[in-house]
């Protein structure tokens, strides 16, 4: 009993290594997830003014193509408007990314590229065994529906016929 309790807190003491002391023994809640939940409910004025600002920029992006021309003799080269929408494109990325949401989307994708690493990926002969398995499934589900859409054509046939 002692060697399986020794073997418990080995483990949980790596458990908190890899999450920086985040794990205890009674909360296997990781306060990172927590925390990007509640930057994301968290707003600010700054916020409500950048989140305005990138969607006024993303509406002139569009906009770009069909009146810049009009009004700035350069923008007549499709590579300059090209230029600038991309341009007015990341500007309103940056915008949103200093958003207390763009915070929390950040730490969302690390926590994404945490848990990929932890994914145990299938070998190559298993990939191959399953999109067989799955192909064979597709070939009988859609022989069934076949033969489902030929007898409902054959029943409304007779009433209608």
């Amino acid at each position: 009993m002692s060697n399986n309790q020794d073997n418990l807190e080995t483990k949980l003491s790596d458990a908190k290594a890899v999450t920086g002391g985040m794990l205890s023994k009674d909360k296997h809640v990781s306060a990172v997830n927590t925390s990007a939940v509640e930057v994301a409910k968290t707003g600010s004025i700054k916020d409500v003014i950048l989140w305005l600002l990138a969607a006024a920029v993303l509406i002139g992006a569009t906009l770009v193509n069909q009146y810049l021309p009009g009004y700035w003799q350069p923008a007549n080269d499709v590579w300059i408007r090209i230029g600038i929408i991309v341009a007015l494109v990341v500007f309103a990325l940056v915008c949103l990314a200093l958003t207390h949401q763009g915070r929390a989307f950040k730490i969302l994708l690390k926590d994404a590229a945490v848990e990929l690493r932890r994914v145990t990926w299938p070998s190559k002969d298993e990939t191959f065994q399953y999109t067989w398995q799955v192909i064979v499934m597709i070939a009988i589900v859609g022989f069934f529906v076949w033969l489902l859409d030929n007898f409902f054509n054959w029943f409304v046939g007779i009433f209608i016929g």
